[in-house]
């Protein structure tokens, strides 16, 4: 991305400009189409969430009923991005917009998601984002422990299809369900965590939505997008 373009997204976000390291140049996979099986190997409907393709797993979460929110949906927000992405953003759950559209982080909250990726080089194509549960949760309120558990398999099913580099947790939620924990984002952030499986350098930050409503901490969000590029161009943060 040319410098005027990524000072101008920076100019976005209202915060400093930062320079990164001279010479570090992101890698990029190969992107990968979502080719189904063959309909010889296709799984039944019973087949476990853990052997599904990306195909397959679509389907599966576009019919699911395993809780109430399925009551309620226009349409489920399964993902969007490259199933090769060396990034993945996990969201908290789809509100109005993103139940309108089917898909994770647009309307304003998104566009300013857009604008912190391409702050660090990345175009929103370039990662792969998702949420927490598939369906919206009714007058956009958080998702309920037992909604969050029924899409858990969804979620990591996706995660261990896409085998990221990093994982970005965005917004309380997404946070106390990937890392198991009550803590607060202000004190999970400023730390390289693990999720497991796959022992996933995994860094949390504030919700788009929330910056939206609190400007001031979009300098600390700007922290921990230096800390995500860091880790995708090999450089050595501090763990926690």
């Amino acid at each position: 991305m040319d410098e005027q373009r990524r000072r101008r997204y920076l100019e976005a976000m209202g915060i400093q400009v930062w320079e990164p390291r001279a010479g570090a140049q992101p890698g990029r996979k190969v992107t990968a189409s979502e080719t189904p099986r063959p309909a010889a190997e296709a799984p039944d409907a019973e087949a476990p969430v853990a052997s599904l393709s990306w195909v397959e797993l679509r389907a599966r979460v576009a019919a699911c009923t395993r809780c109430t929110l399925h009551q309620t949906r226009t349409q489920t927000v399964f993902g969007v991005g490259d199933p090769n992405a060396r990034l993945m953003v996990i969201g908290e759950a789809p509100g109005a917009d993103e139940d309108r559209a089917g898909e994770p982080f647009v309307g304003r909250a998104g566009q300013l998601l857009n604008a912190m990726l391409e702050a660090i080089g990345l175009a929103r194509e370039q990662v792969y984002i998702a949420n927490i549960v598939k369906c919206r949760p009714p007058g956009n309120r958080d998702p309920h422990a037992d909604e969050a558990a029924a899409c858990q398999p969804y979620l990591q099913r996706q995660i261990a299809l896409l085998a990221p580099e990093v994982i970005l947790a965005v917004g309380r939620v997404s946070a106390h369900n990937l890392l198991g924990t009550e803590e607060a984002v202000g004190r999970l952030r400023g730390r390289t965590h693990r999720f497991d499986p796959g022992d996933i350098p995994l860094i949390v930050t504030y919700h788009p939505a929330y910056l939206l409503r609190r400007p001031q901490d979009k300098a600390k969000a700007w922290q921990d997008l230096q800390a995500v590029y860091r880790l995708l161009h090999a450089e050595s943060p501090e763990a926690g």
